[in-house]
């Protein structure tokens, strides 16, 4: 009986070739996918590592040092002003008008023109009063002659009395009739002084020195006497004076300052306060107060040699009132505010420590404090990322404030 054919194989119990490849190649991505992951933690935690310093929050909690600028507090001096607001006021201001009727028939100057004392400005028709001024000269010239005549008889009658040839009577008539004509005189030579003033008053002239508006009357117009209306307004520029305000409650320690003739200081800067125009002295304080503002007004005068002031302009003054020496100095801007406290970060041994101050006067940015001593040096920036004992690094480049900054630290 045959017997059943058996096959033998060689690679019975053994997987087949591909698929140990394939797992052989799933190992090999495996590997590098755990590589590829190793490789980027580590390069992770070295930019971790290297940004930590800077930026290791507040205060340098993660252990680096805050990046700050710093101000050293000096010894000087600093001036106390009193802020208000005034009102730019020529020295004098003169509103020429006709003193007399008659047609104007010429104008000599010109518009806004810089003039001086005695300087032509309008001529009026003078022919009418110089009539009236040469009938008023012949009749003192007659009067003159009837005086000198009756004086001459005078004489006569005194030695004819003294010979006893007339009577005592007609002595004293004489001497009566040379008084009148003495009178007579005395009032023609008012008439003639007082038409040459109308003729003077037909050429009009310059009051003072200053400068002068625009023309308000042309050749050819009729202008009558002691009229409302200009003929030319005249305003004194150089000196200017400016008209400012203060508290009354400001005024006993001007008045204090300027006991025995001491004139103070005067700046006046423009509307935004920046651009210094003009500095002058105080000439006056008013003689009250306004009871309805609670204010006096005060009167500083200037050169204006730039005629960087102009009437009616209305400005910004600062009267220095008296100027305190021997001051700790420090920038404003490293006064931090806590509430009711004022305090700055006083830098030791690379350290920021909290230091209580108290605050006096500003000016020009700086401040005068009580509580440390000229020679500190104190922060002057990054006061969001400062506590008390934060680790610093002074920069020698500037850091921009941030608001945080501004506002001070909480």
């Amino acid at each position: 009986m045959d017997q059943p054919l058996s096959v033998s194989n060689s690679n019975s119990g053994q997987p087949p070739a591909d698929s140990t490849r394939k797992r052989r190649h799933l190992w090999i991505w495996v590997i590098i996918l755990l590589a590829f992951a190793l490789l980027f933690v580590w390069v992770w935690k070295q930019h971790s590592a290297s940004a930590s310093p800077a930026g290791g929050g507040r205060g340098g909690a993660a252990g680096g040092a805050v990046a700050i600028t710093a101000a050293t507090a000096k010894k000087g001096s600093i001036d106390i002003y009193l802020n208000a607001i005034g009102t730019v006021t020529p020295t004098y201001t003169d509103s020429i008008t006709s003193q007399v009727t008659g047609v104007i028939t010429a104008v000599h100057y010109r518009e806004g023109q810089d003039v001086r004392k005695g300087d032509a400005l309008i001529d009026i028709d003078s022919r009418p009063y110089e009539a009236q001024l040469a009938q008023a000269q012949g009749a003192l010239d007659r009067d003159q002659n009837l005086l000198a005549e009756a004086q001459m008889d005078l004489t006569r009658y005194q030695d004819a009395w003294a010979k006893n040839a007339i009577p005592r009577q007609t002595l004293e008539d004489q001497e009566k009739l040379v008084l009148q004509d003495k009178g007579t005189v005395q009032n023609d030579q008012g008439t003639v002084q007082y038409d040459q003033v109308q003729v003077a008053f037909c050429h009009i002239t310059s009051p003072i020195n200053g400068r002068l508006g625009l023309r308000l009357v042309d050749p050819g117009n009729l202008v009558t006497a002691n009229s409302a209306t200009p003929l030319v307004v005249v305003a004194q520029i150089h000196p200017i004076t400016v008209i400012f305000t203060l508290a009354e409650d400001s005024l006993p320690q001007v008045q204090q300052q300027t006991r025995g003739g001491k004139a103070l200081e005067v700046q006046v800067y423009d509307r935004t306060q920046q651009t210094l125009l003009e500095k002058g002295k105080l000439i006056t304080i008013d003689n009250q107060i306004d009871t309805v503002t609670g204010t006096v007004k005060l009167r500083a005068q200037f050169d204006n040699s730039n005629n960087q002031l102009f009437p009616n302009e209305f400005v910004n003054t600062r009267l220095l009132v008296k100027t305190l020496d021997n001051q700790t100095l420090i920038p404003t801007s490293a006064i931090q505010h806590n509430g009711t406290a004022d305090f700055v970060y006083l830098i030791q041994n690379n350290k920021a420590v909290m230091r209580t101050v108290k605050s006096g006067i500003s000016d020009q940015g700086n401040t005068a404090v009580t509580g440390i001593n000229p020679g500190d040096v104190v922060a002057n920036s990054s006061f969001q990322k400062l506590t008390n004992g934060s680790t610093i690094t002074i920069s020698k480049v500037a850091i921009p404030a941030t608001t945080s900054d501004t506002e001070g630290a909480p």
